[in-house]
């Protein structure tokens, strides 16, 4: 059972990262349907980023640029340019999905193949004194870095949201930005840098991928964890922890479904793996009455 819902904790890393930013965007009154797109920009930055410099540190650090370069991309279209924001959304996921591909097949020399990447994945980091602890111990204090830098990501978004300036304008932003205009903020500025810090964060979860979990890059490896993550923020009320809950959740049913198949369950794989969107899509038609977007989300704001 411990490695059961370690598993699980280390599946829902991405995830968690993914739908924290995806709280920026959508509390700032922008739709974060772009995650998948965002996700997949920093996994295939990450790879490339280690791959040649040898450095986890820098593929990470290129992580946030590639996901953040999704995430521009979505604030001029939808946010400077008043685009419908599920538009834009599908489309930079669709747009990322064809460039890292592209960009895989020209680092191979133009072979037409994709280049063979391995990379060795992000060991465990052990904390001291607290690994020892029985049950909790291997639960909670022996995973990889990402995932300790996750959940300090629920605890400064918590902060930043509920007990800063900042986070009282970006959250007035996506309730009322004509308030916000007339206390002084440009609700505009606001919306884009909450997309771009959105898109740097989710970039963050596809380095999960692809530096802690996989050791590689492929086409399409995100596989929807995107629209995952968004799903988890809409459960969890946009909120951190709220979204942190359900991406247990979801990482709960992927690492069970994993299990599953190593069991020689006579039930088809693909029948298995969909399990985590088909509990996703029960909750959201369960709580779809009851859940109350920012109430100016979607809302185009003139330039």
């Amino acid at each position: 059972m411990t490695d059961f819902l370690a598993a699980a904790i280390r599946i829902a890393t991405p995830l968690l990262l993914a739908a924290l930013g995806g709280i920026l965007s959508e509390r700032a009154g922008v739709f974060a349907v772009g995650l998948e797109g965002m996700m997949l920009a920093g996994a295939f930055a990450a790879t490339i980023g280690a791959w040649l410099s040898g450095s986890a540190a820098l593929g990470v650090a290129l992580a946030l640029l590639g996901g953040a370069a999704i995430g521009l991309t979505v604030a001029i279209v939808a946010v400077r340019g008043r685009a419908d924001n599920m538009v834009t959304g599908l489309a930079a996921n669709i747009l990322a999905l064809g460039l890292t591909s592209y960009l895989l097949r020209v680092i191979a020399g133009g072979s037409g193949r994709p280049v063979a990447i391995h990379l060795t994945p992000l060991p465990p980091w052990p904390i001291p004194g607290l690994v020892e602890i029985p049950v909790l111990g291997p639960l909670l204090f022996d995973h990889p870095p990402l995932t300790y830098l996750a959940v300090l990501g629920c605890v400064a978004l918590t902060l930043l949201l509920g007990r800063t300036q900042v986070g009282l304008t970006l959250r007035a932003t996506g309730e009322n930005p004509e308030a916000v205009f007339a206390s002084g903020a440009d609700p505009l500025r606001v919306r884009m840098l909450a997309v771009v810090a959105c898109g740097a964060i989710a970039g963050l979860g596809g380095a999960v991928l692809s530096l802690q979990q996989v050791g590689t890059f492929t086409d399409g490896m995100t596989g929807g964890r995107g629209y995952l993550a968004l799903a988890s923020l809409i459960v969890g009320r946009w909120t951190p922890w709220g979204a942190a809950a359900a991406c247990l959740v979801f990482g709960a049913a992927e690492a069970f479904e994993l299990r599953l198949q190593t069991f020689g369950v006579p039930v088809s794989s693909y029948i298995v793996q969909m399990a985590p969107y088909l509990i996703a899509l029960a909750v959201l038609a369960g709580l779809g009455r009851t859940s109350r977007l920012p109430a100016a989300i979607g809302q185009r704001l003139d330039g």
